[in-house]
């Protein structure tokens, strides 16, 4: 079972949703980088259990506890290590699925796989509560791009449930600061109110009915240089995409006009250029800033597709894998009736993952200057 991605900076996660712990160990980080532990934890938060009606009612404060890698406020060169405690655990829950496995969940490809030694309590490491350990090294990865290259990243959901409620769209080519706002100060991260009063209502009713919902989410990365990536198999859209189907959820990732491109002429799908200010500058962006696996300048803009919570309080049918006969499955335990708002802070953290990877790859990201040796006059010299 591999859990690691990176070409240099290398993120392994650990543990499983009811273990002591769960966390990560990153490789590869520039030394100097400033850690702000404030502005991360405020970022795990966006992501934390049991903040509201439409998570989980399982609660756990994500406080993350740094093993190694950092020294006074900044990276150090040495592998990084983080775990968090999990503290709020109902392992009896899920005692009869190792039996009679769960539609939708990765129980029964497990259990073939790992020979039923595999942790079926709260999903284990299929769990979404792996995606925390992911967003401590990905608002690392954050505030590195942002304080060192100026490169900000930004998601919201962009669509959400049955009935298509959809929220304004991030802006293909400029980095908007009062949509990142609206997303952050809204009930549920959208630019438009309206548009997450539309998908609180679209989660309510699913949790009524004992169902649950998915939904889109868009991520923009503005600021992103132009010329980096390779073709073929290490493009941009290669590295994002393998780390967004780390996300236990995402069935389906498109970048710029995706899909939707298939239906366009050349004429309309093509973005032209000019020149701004001597630079040679996309006047529109279906390209979502990565033609040829490289980065055009553009903002990287790309959505994945969140599927609804499998674990519904809905009967199903299912098997017993101990009698070999058909059975009927009604799940139990606490789950998110959608886990798409709770996902967007994780598509920013895997989006940064990806970009500071292959910025470090290919030695485009500026090493942090030397601190400066300090002396002290009250001590004398060796």
């Amino acid at each position: 079972m591999s859990s690691t991605i990176g070409d240099i900076v290398r993120v392994t996660v650990f543990g499983q949703s009811h273990s002591e712990a769960i966390g990560c160990v990153v490789e590869g980080l520039p030394a100097g980088i400033e850690v702000d532990l404030e502005e991360l934890q405020a970022f795990l938060d966006r992501r934390a259990p049991g903040r509201g009606a439409t998570s989980t009612p399982r609660r756990e404060a994500d406080r993350p506890r740094f093993v190694s890698g950092l020294a006074n406020g900044h990276t150090c060169g040495a592998p990084l290590c983080a775990e968090i405690q999990n503290t709020n655990t109902r392992s009896q829950d899920y005692e009869g699925l190792r039996r009679v496995p769960r539609p939708g969940h990765a129980d029964y490809p497990a259990f073939v796989r790992y020979g039923n030694h595999h942790d079926v309590a709260g999903g284990g490491h299929f769990s979404g509560r792996l995606t925390a350990p992911l967003c401590i090294a990905g608002g690392i990865a954050l505030q590195a791009l942002e304080s060192n290259l100026g490169i900000k990243i930004v998601a919201h959901i962009a669509q959400l449930g049955p009935e298509k409620a959809t929220d304004d769209p991030l802006n293909p080519l400029v980095f908007s600061e009062d949509q990142r706002k609206s997303i952050l100060a809204n009930a549920l991260p959208c630019v438009s109110e309206a548009a997450a009063d539309a998908m609180y209502e679209s989660i309510m009713a699913a949790k009524a009915e004992g169902d649950s919902v998915g939904g889109v989410i868009e991520c923009a990365a503005y600021g992103m240089p132009v010329g980096v990536g390779d073709p073929m198999f290490d493009g941009i859209e290669n590295r994002i995409a393998k780390a967004a189907f780390g996300i236990p959820a995402v069935k389906g990732v498109e970048f710029g006009a995706g899909f939707a491109a298939s239906t366009l002429r050349g004429s309309e799908n093509n973005d032209p250029y000019r020149y701004e200010h001597e630079s040679v500058v996309p006047q529109t962006n279906n390209a979502g800033g990565i033609l040829g696996g490289i980065t055009t300048g553009a903002p990287i803009v790309w959505r994945c597709a969140i599927k609804p919570t499998p674990s519904i309080g809905i009967e199903q049918n299912s098997v017993d894998l101990a009698t070999g006969t058909n059975a009927p499955l009604k799940v139990r335990g606490r789950h998110d009736p959608c886990i798409v708002p709770r996902a967007v802070p994780v598509v920013e953290a895997v989006c940064a993952l990806a970009l500071l990877d292959a910025l470090v790859y290919e030695g485009k990201f500026p090493m942090p200057a030397p601190e400066k040796l300090s002396v002290d006059s009250t001590q004398g010299a060796f």
